[in-house]
């Protein structure tokens, strides 16, 4: 996250009304609800990892254990049931 001075994106007015709350301080202005990515999107570890949980259930499916799957994903047995059970398509 990039420092930017309030000075130089906002009108003094509005400076002059945050003082009001905090001085001095480095403040955080989050994003709008409609502007934020869910986890991942941006780097692709979600895709990633609903490929894996997708071949996870293919393999279920077709006849893999649950130890099996966990010990090639090296995930813990409740993991794979997770995802192995979930009714994602």
């Amino acid at each position: 996250m990039k420092y930017i001075n309030a000075n130089k994106v906002l009108p003094e007015n509005l400076i002059v009304e945050i003082q009001k709350y905090v001085q001095g301080e480095t403040l955080y202005i989050p994003k709008p609800e409609t502007r934020r990515r869910k986890w991942g999107t941006s780097s692709g570890g979600r895709r990633m990892l609903d490929h894996r949980n997708e071949a996870i259930r293919n393999s279920f499916r077709n006849g893999s254990s649950i130890q099996q799957l966990a010990e090639e994903y090296y995930l813990s047995t409740e993991t794979i049931k997770k995802i192995a059970y979930s009714h994602k398509q």
